[in-house]
């Protein structure tokens, strides 16, 4: 298997389907190695307090809850369908509930029983990136791309928006919760850790300004410090009380893009934009053990109950897990590379415009993957938003015009924004008639059910 470049570039992706689902792997006592169960790069993964369910979220529009079984046996998953963009970080809650935010700038209350939303609340229009959950569950807070972090109180009747807290210059990547929860911290792109007091929402000071954005923000078990980690690479902690920095531990070589605490406060790991993983003891922030993905970010972490293991996400489909220890000798990645977005090997100028534009959201088969979007096997003469069982947004629903070659050469010149207003495509453009025409032209062959099958897994005359 050919080593890969550390990051790739994605497009974002659309909605599967909730459906119940048995994993196809060998029984066993605990988590298996992988756990394979989205339609799109996963963008984070947290454990439930029991150690027995994990909650993952994908840029396929859902999130996952994995439960193991009493003994041994194989997990279950269960899908969360509601938001109309890539999901991007999720927590359980007592009461078996769950929150979640995504792309689409909202945050969801679940109720875990029914897999039903409990309460929505929309943001402004921009990403939502992460979340935090107060020590007592009374509130939530969010991290959003409108230059502000919100904080909902999620104990109240009906649950209501308490605070949005400004102050920041750019987009706000990460909030944490002090241990007592008095406090909240936020990372900015704009560099910064701010601290608010979480009683009236007022700004109390900026803790320090690092000159590069901050992507993620983790509050100590101590209730003394903040482990953070920085889009130049840098990983350190940092003295609430002073807002020096204790501890400079060793940079990625590319952006920091995940933290973890284990359960029991004893450990710490940090997850990068080159692929590496490291895991430090909290007491002496000695450096215990390193693993290096070779094929692509890190940007879902989180350790198993024991903190023996590590489980990690970025550009797979799959999740995996790490067995930090005792070590294993060899650690082979299973992963298929290249992924299906990163094709170059190909003579089809236009099977290359579906690998990278739009393979992450569709299949070109009769089985839609569990991707965001609808397969596109067939699309030629389909009716808009009419393909059984996708649950579509209510713009396609409303919509009245047949996929041809016309509408889809439209809508990749001039955005499904102007196609398809208020639908949850993301927007995927093709400058040049050239393009759009080679790309019509390969789905024409490859959704074709009545052509030969080709090396994508459509067909072909």
């Amino acid at each position: 298997m050919a080593k890969a470049p550390r990051l790739w570039p994605v497009a974002a992706v659309m909605v599967a389907l909730v459906v119940p689902v048995m994993l196809s792997c060998k029984a066993f006592a605990g988590w298996p190695e992988r756990l394979a169960g989205h339609g799109g790069p996963v963008k984070s993964v947290s454990l439930d307090p029991s150690g027995k369910r994990l909650l993952s979220t994908s840029f396929d529009y859902s999130a996952i809850v994995w439960t193991l079984p009493e003994g041994e046996g194989e997990p279950t998953l269960e899908r969360l369908i509601g938001h109309n963009a890539a999901v991007n970080d999720g927590r359980f809650l007592s009461g078996n509930r769950a929150v979640t935010v995504s792309d689409d700038s909202d945050m969801i209350l679940w109720d875990l029983t029914t897999k039903s939303v409990l309460s929505r609340f929309s943001g402004k229009g921009e990403k939502v990136l992460s979340l935090d959950v107060s020590p007592d569950e009374r509130y939530v807070a969010v991290a959003s791309w409108e230059n502000e972090a919100r904080v909902y109180d999620i104990a109240a009747d009906p649950p209501r928006q308490a605070f949005a807290l400004t102050g920041h210059r750019g987009n706000v990547n990460a909030v944490a919760f002090s241990r007592d929860g008095a406090k909240l911290y936020t990372a900015s792109y704009d560099g910064g850790i701010r601290q608010f007091e979480l009683e009236t929402g007022a700004l109390e000071r900026e803790l320090y300004n690092f000159g590069w954005g901050v992507n993620t923000l983790k509050a100590l078990p101590d209730g003394k410090t903040l482990l953070f980690g920085v889009t130049d690479g840098k990983v350190g902690v940092m003295d609430i009380a002073t807002g020096e920095e204790v501890k400079v531990l060793p940079p990625h070589q590319r952006p920091v893009l995940s933290l973890a605490v284990s359960h029991d406060g004893k450990r710490a790991a940090s997850g990068g934009g080159d692929g590496v993983i490291r895991v430090y003891d909290l007491t002496s922030f000695e450096l215990i053990e390193e693993f290096e993905n070779p094929y692509g970010p890190v940007w879902g972490l989180d350790f198993t109950a024991d903190g023996k293991k590590l489980f990690y996400a970025g550009l797979d489909d799959q999740i995996h897990v790490w067995q930090i220890t005792p070590r294993k000798p060899f650690e082979p990645v299973d992963v298929d590379y290249p992924r299906r977005f990163q094709v170059t090997n190909t003579d089809d100028p236009g099977e290359l415009q579906f690998a990278r534009k739009c393979s992450v959201c569709h299949t070109l088969t009769p089985d839609g993957g569990n991707r965001a979007g609808p397969t596109l096997y067939g699309v030629f003469g389909r009716k808009v938003g009419t393909l059984p069982g996708y649950p579509y947004s209510k713009a396609l629903l409303d919509a009245d015009f047949v996929w041809n070659e016309k509408t889809i050469s439209d809508l990749f010149d001039h955005g499904p924004d102007v196609v398809t207003p208020g639908s949850k495509m993301p927007l995927q453009r093709l400058k040049t008639v050239e393009d759009r025409d080679a790309l019509i032209a390969f789905l024409k062959r490859a959704t074709d059910p009545n052509g030969p099958k080709t090396q994508s897994g459509g067909t072909a005359k």
